[in-house]
């Protein structure tokens, strides 16, 4: 599951081929020992993630939502895609 940014603790990942489930353009979000699934429009598909945290990967989300649909477009389809810029 390769790896598109880290901040403030928070890991973003994006898995190749991974449109069956939740069948909406996703990250999955990974913070101490919390998990979860949030699709690019921001909505908690699956999993949990401290409020703060939560706040912060929506901030990173509405800043990056080009990139990120960019990156989910080669991700469905089995393309490597780069890393995208941490919050500051």
């Amino acid at each position: 599951m390769p790896e598109l940014c880290r901040f403030y603790s928070i890991i973003v990942k994006m898995i190749f081929m991974d449109n069956v489930q939740h069948h909406k353009p996703h990250v999955h979000i990974y913070y101490n020992e919390y998990e979860a699934s949030v699709g690019i429009d921001g909505e908690l598909l699956a999993g949990s993630i401290p409020a703060k945290q939560f706040k912060l990967v929506l901030a990173w989300l509405a800043i990056h939502e080009d990139e990120l649909y960019l990156a989910w477009n080669k991700a469905v389809r089995g393309i490597p895609f780069g890393k995208i810029e941490p919050l500051r």
